[in-house]
């Protein structure tokens, strides 16, 4: 995909274009013979053809390929090079119109014409210098062979060249002298060069007839050029498919899945815009993945959008795909908080057992940016998209099943010691002796606050001690729930008096803050509050341990000895 020109390059092409390309264009008429005869009917005939085979591009690599080599051969090797200059001229602007050009790349239109006015006026160079002549009886003159051969060539690399300069200092963009345009460019040169011969040969001898007769032919070449290009184009889409779906299906993690979506998305397809919705009941979805390329957009405050709302809505609502070339055609229907600039839209629905679990919407900048087949080829890709996604969830339960408690949804202490474990066996040599510390707590008196308020009540208990650890935690460390109401922390990196300041916000959000009952066995119903403590033991590596996994060991030996023993509600730090 080509990228933004700036405002600064735009006007330095088009005063370059003001001022060389109308003094190049009457040097290609000095050069005119005007005992050439000129019959204004050819002209127009052939300037006619010209237009109508630009018509046909092949797009590659956002550059068109067109056909036209051998026609300008053919009026160049007859009336030199002013006209073969003005009819190709024609033909670029007939090739711009085609592609519709959005204001922004207007600045097109100046480079084009000059690049082809440079290309028509080198290769005319070589073939005057190799000895060539214009005329009847160019190929009549066997001495011609070689300055036709010449012509050829030089406009061949010289638009090559050319293609190259201007995407390296017009787009920044460093591309391969040897790509899928110079072979194409190539095949099109062997297939319409000797057709231009022949087409000089027959004008020479039939004059009007013989545009007419050779038209047909060349039209035909370019329409199948083109539906061949096209063909192979959707072959490689769904191979490509094909190859994204297997990644897809070998993701285990649901980020893991959309990444890889929308990563290979972004170096297939022209998008500027990525929304993933997931349905979330029967009357709304929710966004989970905005992707803006430029980063230049953040993630929407507003997340929902509701069944017919806007595109994605009804793409929900129909389970049917849209497919728009330009803004008109979808411009109201976006929902506001989703207001950006955008041209060409996709959107289909994720299904799963005939039933739609969510929406993919792209968008694109550029008018008629996506094609029927790629279209076709996004369809299939969401079919992967929704079992791949299945398969990773259906793994992370699974997986959250085993390392995480039931109860509070923090990692259970198999997981906490495989995790200690790798953590240790991870680290480099020379970072081994960083501090880390461990943190045991054990609330206080809970068997007979169980048998005071009854088990629900205990597990309310446990449930909101595991939401104040992992809000007082955070990043800093991993929390597991030890067993019965112990549970421990591992702050990797940290100190002692790091651990010691922790432990001591942990305690008092215990001791100071209450809690609430509504599960109990009390008289009444209502909402009951109730005051806990815990008894906290800390242990830091390397100060207390000499193995790292020692540091669950001594913790608990701080805190039965340091805290239970000495009045209970207190942190005590481990000693040798």
């Amino acid at each position: 995909m080509l990228r933004m020109v700036s405002k600064n390059k735009k006007i330095f092409l088009l005063v370059t274009w003001l001022i060389l390309w109308p003094s190049l264009t009457w040097l290609s008429y000095q050069q005119w013979n005007p005992d050439i005869p000129v019959n204004w009917y050819d002209l127009v005939l052939f300037g006619l053809l010209m237009c109508s085979v630009a018509l046909f591009p092949i797009i590659i690599n956002q550059t068109p390929i067109f056909f036209v080599n051998g026609l300008s051969l053919a009026v160049f090797l007859y009336y030199g090079l002013f006209i073969e200059v003005i009819l190709t001229q024609f033909s670029i602007l007939c090739l711009l119109a085609g592609i519709r050009l959005k204001r922004a790349e207007w600045f097109r239109i100046p480079m084009n014409l000059f690049m082809f006015l440079i290309i028509s006026i080198v290769s005319a160079l070589v073939y005057w210098l190799l000895g060539g002549s214009n005329g009847e009886g160019v190929l009549e003159d066997p001495q011609n062979a070689l300055p036709i051969i010449g012509y050829v060539l030089t406009a061949f690399f010289t638009n090559q060249f050319s293609l190259r300069l201007i995407k390296r200092f017009v787009y920044g963009i460093k591309a391969p002298f040897f790509d899928r345009g110079l072979i194409w460019e190539a095949y099109t040169l062997i297939l319409v060069i000797p057709i231009g011969l022949i087409l000089h040969l027959l004008f020479v001898q039939n004059g009007t007839t013989a545009i007419l007769f050779i038209g047909f032919p060349l039209l035909s070449i370019s329409y199948i050029l083109r539906m061949f290009h096209s063909s192979q184009k959707i072959n490689y889409h769904l191979q490509k498919t094909s190859e994204i779906g297997h990644r897809l299906t070998a993701q285990m993690e649901v980020n893991e899945v959309i990444d890889l979506f929308n990563e290979q998305i972004h170096e297939l397809l022209p998008v500027d815009y990525t929304m993933v919705y997931e349905v979330e009941d029967s009357s709304s979805m929710r966004l989970v993945r905005f992707i803006d390329k430029e980063r230049r957009m953040d993630f929407p405050e507003y997340d929902r959008l509701y069944r017919k709302e806007a595109v994605s809505g009804r793409v929900w609502a129909s389970k049917q795909g849209v497919h728009y070339h330009r803004r008109s055609q979808w411009a109201g229907m976006v929902a506001k908080h989703l207001e950006m600039p955008g041209e060409s839209l996709m959107s289909v629905p994720l299904e799963r057992d005939n039933k739609v679990v969510g929406v993919i919407t792209l968008i694109s900048k550029q008018k008629r940016a996506f094609e029927k087949s790629q279209f076709m080829m996004l369809s299939i890709l969401t079919n992967y998209l929704a079992v791949s996604l299945q398969n990773a969830k259906n793994y992370e339960e699974t997986k959250m099943r085993s390392e995480r408690d039931a109860l509070t949804r923090l990692y259970n202490f198999r997981y906490f010691e495989d995790y200690l474990h790798m953590y240790f066996a991870n680290q480099r040599p020379e970072s081994i002796t960083e501090p880390s510390s461990l943190i045991l707590l054990d609330l206080d008196h809970f068997k007979a606050f169980n048998d005071t308020y009854g088990h629900q009540s205990g597990n309310e208990i446990l449930r909101e001690l595991a939401s104040r650890l992992t809000r007082i935690v955070g990043q800093k460390g991993i929390t597991a729930r030890y067993g019965g109401e112990e549970f421990i922390v591992f702050l990797p990196k940290a100190n002692k008096s790091a651990a010691l300041f922790l432990a001591e916000v942990i305690r008092k959000s215990i001791s100071e803050d209450p809690f609430y009952l509504s599960d109990h066995i009390m008289d009444g119903e209502e909402t009951i509050k109730v005051s806990l403590t815990a008894s906290i033991g800390i242990a830091s590596y390397p100060d207390e341990c000499e193995e790292p996994m020692e540091l669950i060991r001594h913790a608990d030996r701080a805190m039965y000895v340091g805290a239970k023993q000495k009045g209970r509600n207190r942190v005590a730090v481990y000693e040798k």
